[in-house]
């Protein structure tokens, strides 16, 4: 951008603990939030949201490759992705891979891209240059990841993020059902996280303050009273849980439907409500998709038909891909389900873009809508009727659990640093536009200094 740009609307939510009011946000040609006014001024606007809510743009802190991820997540009001270290090859585990990750994203990002490192046995050289070039902290598994690169870290080193589940010894014997959704929940019990999350807080103690300590997808509600305890005592400790475990109930898993897979997996709905009453009383800190794709062959889907490899059974949740497809769809998700239990937008800002924001190392840059921060904003209507069918589905492989949910809150347009870069408004006769979105990526790679997380 070479001059200032304006964006208006009559509902703007600027924090999440501000008020939804009229404003009127001035962008400098830096793509900053250069100042805001409490007035509603359409005449001469770049963009008018009019009715719509617009609020920050979205953090996510899961993805899959970099053009249809940003897509998608344009799509979804999502303005900035934090990619994990083991869904590329080679996983980001060294500072040569974090490289070649940065450099072959270059040129195909329609919203900003950072990513996380990763802390596997014998890369403790790395992590420090690493965070030098720019990653945003670090991820370990507590068990096997299932991906060869990216083995478990034993408990004699610390870093950020945790994938909280150990082995207790549950297994599939020979006459169990692998296409029944309970075969696979029995084998993966509650206790796997009660006891990895267990270990993550007795080495929280032990480094405290030096080494935060970070829950990722956390599904099993057992785990929550030693959460709330660590919490209580200071440490340094935060945790995430996903759209998928707030708005999916085990009893809801029909039989070989292996799009619903994940590890950790979605558990009861009684299990369910009280992660929502953790994400409503703040113990759980924030939401987000771990988006973890695959092609529909690595599910074991009965979609795939003649194409399921020799050896392997037509909907296995045993041997099929863990993972959920569903960035750049959380939004809706979330509201939906979050506006029954007494959710406000308010929350929403706080659980997906504030708090992700803060976690990313971020706060200076992105999360609310501030003077000096980058203009990354999303204008979506949430009482409108959302139906997520496959043209709406912009990430590669379309098998989700959630196509043709009926949801509430439609995203009309995102903006990444005050650039326009999603707007179901345009059409292929718009020269500049196609399928929605701007035809040139505006995405820049997120780098530099990390700001506290605490």
């Amino acid at each position: 951008m070479s001059q200032e740009t304006v964006f208006t609307g009559k509902r703007v939510l600027l924090n999440s603990t501000s008020e939804v009011g009229p404003a009127t946000i001035y962008v400098d040609g830096a793509g900053k939030v250069a100042r805001i006014e409490a007035e509603y001024r359409p005449t001469g606007a770049t963009l008018d949201a009019g009715d719509k809510l617009l609020m920050p743009g979205i953090v996510d802190g899961h993805w899959e490759g970099v053009v249809t991820a940003s897509h998608a997540a344009a799509a979804g009001g999502v303005t900035t992705i934090v990619d994990m270290p083991l869904n590329c090859i080679p996983s980001t585990v060294t500072v040569d891979a974090y490289e070649q990750k940065r450099d072959s994203f270059k040129d195909g990002m329609w919203v900003d891209v950072g990513t996380w490192g990763g802390v596997v046995p014998g890369n403790a050289q790395d992590l420090v240059p690493m965070l030098a070039a720019g990653a945003r902290g670090f991820k370990c598994f507590l068990c096997d990841s299932g991906v060869a690169e990216f083995p478990p870290l034993k408990k004699e080193s610390g870093l950020i993020m945790f994938h909280a589940e150990m082995e207790t010894g549950a297994t599939v014997n020979e006459e169990q059902d692998p296409t029944a959704y309970k075969t696979f929940l029995d084998s993966r019990p509650p206790n796997m996280e009660v006891k990895a999350i267990d270990l993550v807080i007795k080495m929280c103690r032990e480094f405290a303050p030096h080494v935060p300590c970070h829950i990722v997808h956390l599904s099993a509600a057992d785990a929550l009273p030693a959460i709330r305890a660590a919490k209580a005592e200071g440490l340094p400790l935060t945790v995430e849980t996903c759209f998928h475990y707030l708005t999916i109930s085990a009893e809801d898993v029909p039989a070989k439907s292996t799009e619903y897979k994940c590890c950790p997996p979605i558990r009861s709905q009684a299990n369910r409500d009280k992660l929502w009453e953790a994400v409503l009383d703040g113990t759980i800190d924030f939401v987000v998709s771990d988006h973890s794709p695959c092609t529909p062959d690595l599910k074991l889907h009965p979609c795939c038909g003649g194409h399921i490899s020799q050896g392997s059974v037509e909907g296995d949740f045993v041997k099929a891909w863990g993972g959920i497809a569903s960035v750049g769809i959380g939004l809706p998700l979330l509201w939906t389900e979050g506006q029954r239990r007494g959710l406000k937008v308010q929350d929403v800002v706080r659980l997906i873009s504030e708090r992700t924001a803060i976690h990313s190392g971020l706060k200076d840059r992105k999360g609310q809508i501030a003077v000096g921060l980058d203009a990354d904003f999303v204008v979506w209507n949430p009482e409108e009727t959302n139906s997520i069918t496959k043209d709406k589905l912009h990430f590669r492989n379309k098998l989700t659990p959630y196509q043709e949910r009926e949801c509430q809150g439609l995203v009309h347009q995102t903006i990444v640093r005050g650039n326009v870069v999603y707007d179901i408004s345009k059409t292929e006769d718009n020269a500049d536009w196609e399928d929605k979105f701007s035809k040139k990526p505006l995405g820049k790679w997120v780098d530099g200094a990390i700001t506290a997380r605490y």
